[in-house]
């Protein structure tokens, strides 16, 4: 039941547990169940479902005295699993229609529309995982996601797995692969599966395609239990315009702008929320917090936050409409999005929230107490766009363009970034990371094993989506599965054994994640060899706590030898990551192991170890001083 302070929290939108008194709630003993639901422009709501033969004059709910637009009741022959809906009339016009609950933890299986009575019971078993994740999910731990679309990963007979079989065969694959955590596209219930989830209706039900709640809070927990960290992509940008969902609520726009220069979103032909309504806010807050609260999810990746700061977001002059100020900036949005991350954080301060966020907004990784939007962390789509584009180049071009590989390290540090390889740059005609990259067959597959070396080495958390580890040739489609038969041949399965590599080799190595986000766990060797397309860096972790690493990536199809870099310290080198090896699928140039370093000076250094670089490739070699 709500309080009066529930609904003044709700009216004032500060409340960010609203699914604790919205929605259906079974009694305790049983006996019916509490319904509560906004609708402030409704002449009359009534619950029309399986037990009362979907008549609305049988359960009819009231509205509360206190002006809030709040309906509730109780009603008696209400049984767990049963489908129901609020049948609404409005104020206006006689408008009627039927809706899921907005607050709904449980959906009927698409086609199907409506909302299920359901219970959130389930026996955890990941007490360990919970006490320790607060080193899981910072800021100097390893961070390598593994992004993934339920539906497309594996298939049993051309049929999905549920969320229990996919926790079994998903985990077991992570911690072979050596992924630390994995991020899911939206599992929230969403109506056209070919949405991937982006279209979301049902923002705190898990999608029924794959299972019940308790089925999924069956995967997070065998994820937590074999130490992988799960991350759902949520999406508070927009929402699609099916009837039975979210759009023209209570027949007004009740939860998006009605005006459509700031209610429509002309990209996704879809609803854009109300930001500045308080009521909205809380909703969406709570959604947030619901899953990282009742499912133990150790983080959100929010979807399409520059879509919410800028008010001309894919609009053209006159499509849109200033703030109070004249400017583009949404205000509502990002007091919204400050608020949001302000309470995940407060009430779960060992999660992490990440903003795909694409523009050069400032401090979206800052607090908010700094003036900042209050993510953890961001996607840094600059670094994906400059370093795809230098990789497509045919290498022999690649001198002129040298700069696209470098310039990520100007801001590299003016966020705390993940480098995202992800699904938007397989989809949509893009093809497959493989397929972008030049020359013959032989060359694109060490082009990869390149690319993914300067990405594992470069400072900033990881991620990649599912079918890149193993190079799969097709573009992603969300109908069928990976085309996993591909990793019988040795081209394929050698990039494969080469990101499970780079995963073994980041997590025993401080120097690649203990400082990702500042200029101390960085240095440049030279990062100015255009001529030879090669780049050289450090890698350097706190204080004494492991060894510096030496980064030498070579773009060009050309090995060099006697390729001399200055070095800090005196003492042997050993190469602990070639992608050029044979059993990834490389030549075999390389440096037999190791190097010892000379007191002859360069770049600067008194000391300096001659390379072989192999041909498109990345070697790292780590310091070992003599004893």
């Amino acid at each position: 039941m709500l309080t009066d302070h529930d609904v003044y929290l709700f009216r004032e939108g500060t409340h960010a547990r609203l699914y604790d008194g919205l929605g259906c709630h079974l009694a305790a003993d049983g006996k019916g169940a509490h319904f509560a639901v906004w609708a402030p422009n409704a002449e009359t709501v009534s619950v029309i479902g399986e037990w009362n033969g979907w008549d609305p004059g049988k359960n009819p709910l009231a509205a509360r005295k206190d002006g809030s637009g709040i309906w509730e009741g109780k009603v008696a022959k209400v049984a767990r699993g049963q489908a129901y809906k609020y049948r609404i009339r409005s104020k206006f016009g006689g408008h009627v229609v039927d809706k899921a609950d907005p607050f709904g933890t449980f959906s009927e299986l698409s086609p199907a529309t409506g909302s299920r009575v359901w219970t959130l019971d389930y026996e955890w078993n990941d007490s360990a995982w919970m006490k320790s994740r607060a080193a899981k999910n910072g800021l100097e731990s390893p961070m390598t996601i593994y992004e993934m679309h339920p539906g497309s990963w594996r298939r049993a007979d051309g049929e999905f797995l549920d969320y229990r079989e996919l926790a079994h065969q998903l985990a077991d694959y992570l911690n072979e692969m050596g992924f630390t955590h994995v991020e899911l596209m939206p599992i929230t219930e969403h109506p056209f599966y070919g949405s991937w989830g982006y279209q979301t209706t049902g923002y705190f039900a898990p999608t029924a395609r794959y299972g019940t709640p308790q089925d999924f809070m069956y995967f997070v927990d065998h994820l937590h239990q074999k130490g992988i960290g799960v991350i759902l992509d949520w999406v508070p940008s927009h929402f699609p315009t099916d009837a039975h969902g979210l759009a023209y609520f209570d027949g007004t726009h009740l939860f998006e702008h009605a005006d459509p220069r700031q209610g429509f979103h002309p990209e996704w032909s879809s609803s854009i929320f109300n930001y500045g309504r308080n009521e909205v806010r809380g909703f969406l807050m709570s959604s947030g917090l619901f899953w990282l609260d009742k499912y133990h999810l150790d983080g959100l990746r929010v979807d399409a936050v520059a879509s919410m700061l800028y008010l001309d977001y894919a609009r053209k002059e006159g499509e849109w409409i200033p703030n109070r100020y004249g400017g583009r900036e949404n205000l509502e949005a990002i007091d919204f999005l400050r608020k949001l991350n302000e309470s995940a954080y407060r009430d779960h301060p060992d999660v992490v929230i990440i903003a795909e966020e694409s523009t050069a907004w400032p401090m979206v990784s800052r607090p908010v107490y700094l003036g900042g939007l209050g993510f953890g962390m961001k996607w840094n789509m600059g670094w994906m766009h400059d370093n795809l584009s230098y990789m497509k180049e045919d290498p022999i071009n690649r001198k002129y363009h040298h700069g696209k590989l470098t310039f990520s390290l100007i801001y590299a540090f003016n966020e705390n970034f993940v480098l995202p390889l992800s699904h938007d740059e397989v989809v949509h005609g893009k093809g497959s990371l493989i397929g972008k990259m030049p020359g013959d067959a032989w060359q694109q597959f060490a082009n990869l094993r390149a690319l993914y070396g300067y990405m594992w080495a470069h400072p900033g958390k990881k991620m990649l989506f599912m079918g890149g580890e193993f190079a799969q040739r097709r573009e992603w489609t969300h109908d069928g599965e990976l085309e996993w038969w591909v990793t019988e041949r040795d081209e394929h399965a050698g990039v494969q054994r080469f990101v499970k590599d780079l995963n073994r080799v980041y997590r025993s190595e401080p120097a690649f994640y203990q400082v990702d986000f500042s200029w101390e766990g960085f240095e440049w060797i030279d990062g100015s060899d255009a001529q030879s397309s090669v780049i050289t860096f450090l890698r350097k972790p706190k204080g004494d706590s492991g060894s510096t690493l030496l980064v030498a990536c070579n773009f060009t199809p050309l090995p060099r030898t006697n390729y001399m870099v200055g070095v800090p310290k005196a003492g042997f080198w050993r190469e602990i990551v070639n992608s050029d090896a044979r059993e990834f699928g490389g030549a075999g140039w390389g440096n037999l192991g190791g190097v010892e370093s000379a007191p002859v000076s360069a770049h600067g250094r008194p000391n300096s170890v001659s390379l072989t670089l192999p041909p498109l490739s990345t070697i790292i070699l780590k310091h070992e001083p003599h004893t």
